[in-house]
């Protein structure tokens, strides 16, 4: 059989299209497509494996209902949903829809799967979900100086570079279909530079590697700016022309000077000098950025720093200069029904997602909460007490899944849900600017149904009258592209079901910020007000003398494909914690053996793994391993705070105090 091409809906830039070979209507294999100009012809060493993951044993085949012993039971798709609405309208009457809490995020990141399963709670009234775990820092940041749509150099035009700083990203983990264009710039005769404060795959790719300090980006960025700015090295034209702010943002780069900013960030002076120099003489210059710098208090303040850089020295003049954080931003559909948000009431009750513990406390009046696309009790901060929340004896929980998650293992009810193989969905992609459509390849999984007409169903019985609630697939997909904007002319259904994906009509030669910005009311890009350097929380106590930081590991995708074996085989079986030899040797910690993190928050145990990749005073677990797959059962999350950024009310996944101690 011909293989069917479909998109990736995991939570990455690349979106990748994907080749899908079926034998009796099962997914067996999948190859990345050759001929999607990003994709290549390759996959993700974790996506090959995606046909082991949508039909493990333990996946979801029916509805369950938890009975008066605890334990969950099969039950027909009628009797749960005829329960779960007639528990939903009791709620209504008694405590009002803002006692509904929708709790979701990207494990899909199809518009149809993901954005628009939305809609009932927002016809009810529910509470409205903050999405704030990952990215709404960095929109924040970038939105300050750039506007409010995050996009920037086009991939395509990496080759072009001279110089890349790849900043605050493990991109050959998390945005794997860049590092042929970094290749290519390379074979070009481009400099890669990783800024990042462990050692990781991508450092050893890169031709060199300045470890910094976790949280000082942003004294890295306004240091580089004094160096530039003092010898006369920035774009002055451009700056005069297409900016405002440059006379502040001068004034507080001024007192970076070398020795103040080595000594905050860790890097020696003649690095920092010389990166500087080699960034602003040095055209076209790319920096790739991710959301890793923006995990910190002042997180917000240093993506807009490094942001910055580029403007500083006129770089978005050039093919292949500028700097990426997503291209999200150039998508620009007809979202005004996107999961019913014209219904949205700015009065509605708000819940931050990073704050889910506090959320779930009695007093704070929730009821009810459906999850879906997301996996909370792994994933979200503060763990123990998100955990105590979904024990309430008087909290109805219900959980949408195709995997039978640690989530899943505590609900009322879970409804088995449809994998991207199974139904039809639209994608965008934040690290490239190639829209695409998807087809069923597969019949539903059992009894699975799709997050929407799960949605739908419960609507009808609560007698919700909302017609977007009951859209399908192709009528939200014509309705998303009955845009006027530019970069969506030329773009149909039809296109997109005949060739599977189409590129946004933005111009070959794509120099978005060229001569200032279209997305800010004076048309200039903003360096004011001007970014500084927050301390991260003090790390140097002697009860929490150590700072954690917990980025991606290779082969997971946040808690995606936790549950595969040979997976976890990959990343040595179970979570280690990195810790560099003169920690080891003060706190009396031996290789692989079993160590106690402790923070304010609680306690975890993990393995040792002694290495010179992680600095001195920061310990290193890679991956949001499923609690079950821990030595002592529990998520890293145990660890981390609810406490937000500077913008955007992001995570601070990267800077928790901690302390270890070696097990008995």
């Amino acid at each position: 059989m011909k293989p069917i091409r479909l998109t990736c809906p995991l939570d990455c830039p690349d979106a990748c299209s994907m080749l899908v070979t079926l034998e009796n209507g099962r997914a067996v294999k999948v190859l990345g497509d050759p001929n999607h100009p990003i994709t290549q012809g390759f996959l993700c060493s974790k996506t090959y494996r995606y046909p082991e993951r949508a039909y493990l044993e333990t996946r979801p085949k029916y509805p369950m209902r938890r009975n008066l012993t605890g334990v969950l039971t099969r039950v027909s798709w009628e009797d749960a949903l005829d329960e779960i609405a007639a528990k939903l309208q009791q709620i209504l009457e008694q405590h009002g829809a803002e006692s509904i809490l929708p709790y979701h995020y990207a494990g899909t990141m199809g518009l149809m799967q993901g954005s628009h399963a939305h809609a009932l709670f927002r016809a009810l009234g529910a509470i409205e979900l903050e999405e704030t775990i990952c990215a709404s820092t960095g929109s924040e940041a970038w939105a300050q100086t750039y506007g409010d749509a995050r996009f920037g150099t086009n991939p395509e035009d990496v080759p072009n570079a001279k110089l890349i700083l790849l900043w605050g990203i493990n991109s050959l983990a998390t945005n794997s279909h860049l590092t042929p264009f970094l290749t290519a710039a390379r074979r070009n005769g481009a400099k890669i530079i990783h800024i990042d404060p462990y050692e990781s795959k991508t450092s050893l790719y890169s031709d060199m590697h300045i470890r910094i300090k976790p949280g000082t980006d942003a004294a890295l960025a306004l240091g580089m700016a004094n160096v530039i700015i003092s010898r006369g090295l920035h774009d002055v034209s451009f700056l005069e022309q297409h900016t405002r702010g440059f006379a502040a943002f001068q004034a507080a780069a001024k007192i970076w000077n070398l020795d103040q900013t080595a000594e905050v960030t860790g890097i020696e002076t003649q690095i920092i000098e010389a990166l500087a120099l080699e960034y602003a003489q040095t055209s076209p210059s790319f920096i790739r950025t991710g959301y890793g710098m923006t995990r910190h208090e002042g997180g917000g303040n240093a993506q807009r720093a490094v942001t910055m850089l580029p403007i500083l020295a006129g770089q978005w003049k050039h093919r292949g200069g500028g700097a990426l954080l997503s291209t999200s931003g150039a998508f620009q559909l007809n979202r005004s029904k996107l999961g019913a948000a014209h219904l949205i009431n700015p009065k509605t009750k708000r819940v931050n997602m990073n704050q889910l513990g506090t959320a779930l406390e009695p007093q704070n009046g929730i009821h009810a909460m459906f999850v879906y696309n997301c996996n909370p009790i792994v994933v979200s901060p503060d763990s123990s007490r998100v955990l105590a929340g979904f024990k309430r004896p008087d909290l109805l929980t219900v959980v949408l899944e195709n995997a039978m998650t640690e989530t899943a293992e505590l609900a009322d009810f879970v409804l088995p849900a449809t994998t991207f193989l199974e139904h039809q969905d639209l994608y965008t992609a934040y690290g490239h600017y190639y829209l695409s459509f998807n087809e069923a390849a597969c019949e539903p999984y059992f009894e699975s149904k799709s997050n929407t007409q799960i949605f739908a169903e419960l609507g009808q019985r609560l007698g919700v009258s909302e017609p977007s609630l009951y859209w399908d697939t192709e009528t939200l997909a014509r309705e998303l592209l009955d845009s006027p904007h530019e970069f969506v002319q030329g773009i149909s259904l039809e296109g997109l079901k005949e060739h599977g994906f189409m590129r946004l009509n933005i111009p070959e030669v794509f120099l978005p910020y060229q001569h200032g910005s279209s997305l800010t009311e004076d048309g200039l890009l903003h360096l004011d007000p001007v970014p500084e350097f927050i301390v991260p929380n003090d790390t140097t106590s002697p009860e929490f003398p150590l700072k954690l930081m917990t980025p991606p590991a290779h082969h997971f995708l946040n808690s995606t494909y936790g549950e595969i074996s040979k997976i976890r085989q990959l990343e040595q079986h179970q979570p280690h914690a990195m810790i560099h030899p003169a920690d080891a040797a003060l706190y009396k910690v031996k290789d692989q053996t079993q160590i106690r993190l402790s923070s304010q928050q609680g306690s975890v145990v993990r393995i040792a793994k002694v290495t010179q990749a992680t600095s001195q005073g920061v310990v290193i677990v890679e991956g949001t391993w499923w609690g079950k797959h821990a030595p002592d059962g529990q998520s890293i999350n145990t660890l981390t705070s609810q406490n937000l950024t500077d913008l955007g009310g992001g995570s601070l996944f990267h800077n928790t105090p901690i302390r270890i101690e070696v097990m008995p």
